[in-house]
């Protein structure tokens, strides 16, 4: 059974960093195209960042690149996302997403077809 835990979130001010961590156990996590999603309030789940199993190609969502920085170490099963340059529309549940199939690539991957983590809370102050 795959089980994937996120942690790393809190409160910031505007300008301030994160850094995200998602493990995921229950299978081989280095054969797995990884990434993070995000809801806000009233909001549909949306892509952020996502990575290639090798950690060699990444994919962000326009309003991230360049403030992001998608990661894994897959002798350690983590992914992480830093977060610098946060803004107040950064505020919203960070999700990490493990998708079920091999198959699936880091710029295929959809709010479908994944195992979720419970989310960790973003909250940027203005």
């Amino acid at each position: 059974q795959v089980q994937v835990v996120e942690s790393g979130g809190g409160l910031v001010q505007a300008g301030g960093s994160l850094r995200l961590s998602c493990v995921a156990s229950g299978r081989t996590f280095s054969t797995y195209a990884m990434g993070w999603f995000r809801q806000a309030p009233g909001k549909e789940r949306e892509f952020v960042a996502a990575i290639s199993w090798r950690g060699g190609t990444t994919y962000y969502a326009d309003s991230v690149k360049g403030r992001f920085t998608i990661d894994r170490d897959n002798a350690k099963n983590t992914l992480y996302l830093q977060m610098n340059g946060l803004k107040p529309e950064d505020t919203a549940v960070y999700y990490c997403a493990a998708p079920e199939s091999r198959w699936t690539t880091a710029q295929a991957m959809g709010v479908r077809g994944n195992y979720w983590g419970q989310g960790t809370q973003v909250t940027v102050s203005s």
